[in-house]
């Protein structure tokens, strides 16, 4: 089992959802505003006629639980469905995922991810 966190551009959301739905992943947690910076890095704005260096962009994270199987379609479709081949895309994190555990029947592991 594995845990991917994706980092994407707020307006790529539907288009990368509709990319997960195309290879069978339907459960997906989604986490607005996320702030983050990397390439891209920041810009200067004045307030109030003070200098202030902006270098947080708006993001959407999003974690997916996946079995084995998934992780490479689920990889390849969040690919797909954010890249414009600006800076900025984004990132993919992959992890181990120890335990999952079904609240509601008290599944746990692959069972669990479903």
């Amino acid at each position: 089992m594995k845990l991917i966190v994706a980092y994407i551009q707020p307006e790529k959301l539907s288009d990368v959802k509709h990319a997960l739905a195309a290879v069978d992943i339907t459960k997906i947690s989604v986490i607005t505003n996320a702030l983050g910076c990397g390439q891209q890095k920041g810009h200067t704005e004045e307030y109030r006629g003070v200098q202030v260096e902006v270098n947080l962009r708006m993001k959407v994270r999003l974690e997916i639980a996946v079995n084995q199987e998934f992780v490479e379609p689920c990889v390849a479709a969040i690919i797909e469905g954010a890249r414009t081949g600006k800076v900025g895309d984004g990132k993919i994190f992959i992890t181990d995922l120890v335990e999952c555990i079904r609240i509601r029947t008290g599944e746990r592991g692959s069972v669990a991810v479903g």
